[in-house]
């Protein structure tokens, strides 16, 4: 990575990813002792990782908008579906998220359909979703993070949090306003995260993502500079 001002977004990026990432290894392993301690597990016995829950959402204050625990199905005894989440508004308490998880409902949220629950299941690794305008809870662009709970082998579920798009940006700004020229952080699909130009906001697509790019396995996101026309490795 020869621009050094790429490199210091490269690395604030990384950063900030590792800290949401690290913030929320206490709540999977509470939802896999919980499981230890009790295979038969119930949604009030899930409930004893609420202290971790509420500490994520201290340590991540000003950052995360939400966090929690979503149970794959067949886990719990007492319920087919569980969501565990838990938002944080700015000056308040916590406050539970409670949707909709009847299958025969209008309103069902089948959350088993989301790619930040669906590609933890499947790869077993943390993923990261977004930007996207997050309708069933901030009704504003999101990132969510998400790392699986697995016990040997059985997939419990997984942890995870929303980032407010304009918050991860923000974070950004100060390495971000240093850069000579035009620099966006893309997604995978070339959808704009974080950008030093107004005219880019998150969700937007950037064609010129798609060219010359090399993608990161954790997170596939690009730092895409104009000037040079080409995208690196965020590492």
């Amino acid at each position: 990575m020869s621009d050094p001002h790429v490199a210091q977004v490269a690395e604030r990026v990384q950063a900030i990813v590792e800290d949401v990432f690290r913030a929320l290894e206490e709540i999977r392993s509470g939802m896999e002792a919980c499981y230890r301690s009790c295979p038969s597990l119930t949604s009030a016995d899930l409930a004893r990782v609420r202290p971790q829950i509420f500490d994520c959402l201290r340590r991540l204050r000003g950052v995360a908008a939400g966090t929690g625990m979503i149970v794959a199905p067949g886990v719990l005894a007492d319920r087919p579906r569980w969501l565990d989440w838990w938002q944080a508004p700015p000056e308040d308490d916590p406050i539970f998220l409670d949707v909709d998880l009847d299958p025969d409902s209008l309103d069902f949220y089948d959350y088993t359909a989301a790619e930040w629950f669906s590609v933890p299941q499947r790869t077993r690794c943390r993923h990261v979703v977004g930007p996207y305008v997050d309708y069933g809870g901030t009704d504003t662009y999101v990132l969510t993070f998400t790392t699986p709970a697995q016990v040997d082998g059985r997939f419990l579920g997984v942890v995870g949090a929303d980032v407010r798009a304009a918050r991860f940006e923000a974070l950004l700004l100060g390495v971000l306003a240093a850069c000579p020229t035009q620099v966006t952080l893309v997604n995978a699909e070339g959808r704009v995260v974080a950008a030093n130009t107004p005219r880019l906001p998150a969700g937007a697509l950037l064609p010129e993502a798609g060219a010359a790019a090399e993608r990161l396995p954790d997170p596939p996101w690009r730092i895409v500079s104009t000037a040079r026309e080409r995208a690196v490795k965020l590492a």
